[in-house]
């Protein structure tokens, strides 16, 4: 039973490497193939909607996005819900996409390629990017309303 065990979990690493580098060896190859402006087109459109969902974050005075996700348990589910409506037909649009380029280019289709390809392209851009911006965005206000504050101190003196 053990031996079994253990040779599963080489066939299963295996085809997990195998789909990683299948993965990374058709993207670096769809540079300059059909379809390549979603290359740059998908993470600007993340890159976008994380930088107004961190804004709005920051006005509502929340915290950061990802590390409320992964320290906050309580709130994981509605955080999870939220983001995915922000971006999910990004994700979709790029999951599609990447079915198509590997139609035309491979003649075949992987769909665990076309997921792991739609979340670098989608979701990453938007994790990596919506705390930040919604920090950074809290520290201008606050010191915004902190010279504001010193401003009026100095002129009711």
């Amino acid at each position: 039973m053990n031996s079994i065990t253990v040779a599963w979990g080489v066939v299963a690493s295996e085809t997990i490497e195998g789909i990683f580098t299948h993965s990374w060896k058709t993207l670096i190859g769809q540079l300059h193939g059909p379809l390549a402006f979603r290359l740059i087109l998908q993470p600007s459109v993340a890159v976008i909607l994380a930088i107004r969902v961190g804004l709005r974050d920051s006005r509502a005075g929340r915290p950061a996005y990802f590390w409320t996700l992964l320290i906050e348990s309580e709130h994981r589910k509605d955080l999870l819900r939220e983001g995915w409506k922000d971006v999910g037909k990004i994700f979709a649009v790029a999951a599609v996409l990447d079915v198509i380029c590997q139609l035309i280019v491979l003649r075949w289709v992987y769909p665990g390629e076309a997921v792991l390809v739609a979340t670098t392209l989608a979701i990453l851009p938007y994790l990596m990017l919506r705390g930040p911006v919604n920090r950074i965005a809290s520290a201008r206000t606050k010191s915004s309303d902190q010279r504001q504050r010193n401003d009026f101190t100095k002129k009711g003196n």
